[in-house]
């Protein structure tokens, strides 16, 4: 019913830059909290950031503020994340996820509907 398609990952230099996006289908993005998470081998999957209804507020982690920026084209029911600056340690599995009905929240648990993820490698 409700499904979310990310896309964009890759193998990049430290340092290098990549843009994600998720596609949403079933439900129009402005009904939800959307946001990022990511989950790198061996560790809890984190979150990265949150865009609000509206389109206009948004959270950052502390880890990705200044370097990561959360974006969405209501028009295209698609929501989008640009990184720059990548370090090694960002290099994890980047999901995509929707909480409908919910207020700015970074609990993975409070957070609905999930992508399948995009595998973004950054390399020293």
């Amino acid at each position: 019913q409700v499904q979310l398609v990310e896309s964009g990952g890759g193998l990049v230099l430290a340092g290098g830059s990549l843009g994600l996006s998720c596609v949403v289908s079933g439900r129009t993005i402005t009904s939800y909290l959307m946001g990022w998470f990511r989950q790198a081998p061996g560790k809890e999957r984190e979150f990265v950031a949150a865009i609000g209804y509206s389109g206009r507020d948004t959270s950052y982690a502390d880890s990705v503020k200044g370097r990561f920026t959360i974006s969405r084209d209501a028009a295209k029911n698609m929501v989008y994340l640009q990184m720059i600056s990548l370090k090694p340690e960002d290099t994890a599995i980047y999901y995509c996820a929707a909480a409908e009905w919910a207020t700015m929240t970074s609990t993975l648990d409070e957070y609905d509907d999930w992508g399948r993820g995009t595998v973004v490698i950054v390399s020293s």
